[in-house]
Formats: C-alpha cells, sequence, structure tokens
C-alpha cells in the first residue's frame, strides 16, 4: 500500500494532480478541499489511499491524515463508493463532514450530489459511533455548538425577532462555523435578519 507520496508537483487541476517523484510521475486524484490547501511552492507532500479494481489501480490523495481517514470511513459505507466520497469532502470541508454525521444533520450530507436520504442514513448509521470515538467527538463537543446556537436564538427572539427566520438564519451560521461563539452567532444574525 502506498501510504504518501512526496515530490514535485508538476500539474495541479481541480480534481487531479500529477507529482514527480524520483522521475516517475503519479497521476493522484484529490478533493476540491485537497486542491485548495495544496501549497503553491512546487515540493508537496500527499497522504494517499489506492484502490486497486480489476482495470485500474486508482490513487486518491489528501493533504492531511484526518481528510484521508474520513476518505476510508466513507468508502467503507454501502452504497459509497471513492467517486461520491471524493465528492462529499469536495463539497464539505472534512470537519463539516464529521460534524454532520456525530449530529445526524442529513439535510446536509443529502446536499451532496450522488447522496440520497437512504445513503445519508447509512452513512450516520454505520460511522457515527467510529466518529465520535476515533476523534473525541464527544457528545459534549457537539451539544456546546447546540447551547450556543440555543442561546443565540433565546436572545434574538428577547430582541423581538420570529423564533422560526431566526433558526433559519442561525442554523445556516452553525454550519459554516461549527465552534462560532454565542456573540459571534448573534452578530452575524442580525446583519442577515
Amino acid at each position: 500500500m502506498i501510504t504518501h507520496i512526496q515530490g514535485r508537483l508538476v500539474e495541479k487541476n481541480p480534481t487531479d494532480v500529477v507529482i514527480d517523484c524520483n522521475g516517475v510521475g503519479y497521476a493522484i486524484n484529490i478533493s476540491l478541499h485537497t486542491f485548495s490547501e495544496l501549497p503553491s511552492s512546487e515540493n508537496v507532500k500527499l497522504y494517499t489511499h489506492l484502490i486497486v479494481r480489476e482495470d485500474a489501480h486508482i490513487l486518491y490523495g489528501f493533504t492531511s491524515v484526518t481528510e484521508r481517514e474520513i476518505f476510508r470511513l466513507l468508502i467503507s459505507v454501502s452504497g459509497v463508493g471513492a467517486s461520491t466520497a471524493r465528492t462529499m469532502l469536495s463539497s464539505l470541508t472534512p470537519e463539516q463532514v464529521l460534524d454532520a454525521i456525530a449530529q445526524n444533520d442529513l439535510p446536509t450530507i443529502q446536499s451532496v450530489k450522488g447522496i440520497g436520504a437512504k445513503t445519508a442514513q447509512r452513512v450516520v448509521l454505520d460511522l457515527k459511533d467510529k466518529i465520535l470515538k476515533v476523534y473525541g467527538l464527544s457528545s459534549i463537543s457537539v451539544g456546546a455548538s447546540n447551547t450556543n446556537k440555543n442561546e443565540a436564538l433565546s436572545a434574538l427572539e428577547t430582541l423581538g425577532f420570529v423564533r422560526k427566520q431566526s433558526e433559519k438564519v442561525v442554523d445556516g451560521i452553525v454550519k459554516k462555523n461549527p465552534l462560532a461563539s454565542v456573540e459571534m452567532i448573534i452578530k452575524q444574525a442580525l446583519k442577515n435578519l
């Protein structure tokens, strides 16, 4: 198994890169997240996952070990292939994928092209316990963002805003920045209400 490749970045596209490693050019499929994280310098290191099929050997590369592990977890789910997992990591950041699974956030998972309701449920069902254990995302850290969200909603209600309207705006803010403080959520919500 090829675990990482380090070398000179020869070609860089949003979906793949070519890395020259001692005269051998490796074509590696990447997510948009990895594309945005790639340094502009020529020397790069990508953590890889090799998929061997009857008709091809396909390398997938990631800038972090965490993203590679999330990719591996996703492809372990029945009905989620490598291209769907890569699309998921292109649509959402690794942290958003972890949070969506840990919080049973099916709409976020379903927002990824190629993932329907049943697959989203299977992803959460199969991976939630693993993610909570492996990444130490105890229910407390997941609950912390919910506490901040609820406090912000209460404050907005006190200021005279309708709860339903406020919830939509606050949900959007928390999705973009799960670690936002109560003050940040309220300030951003006031701009959008």
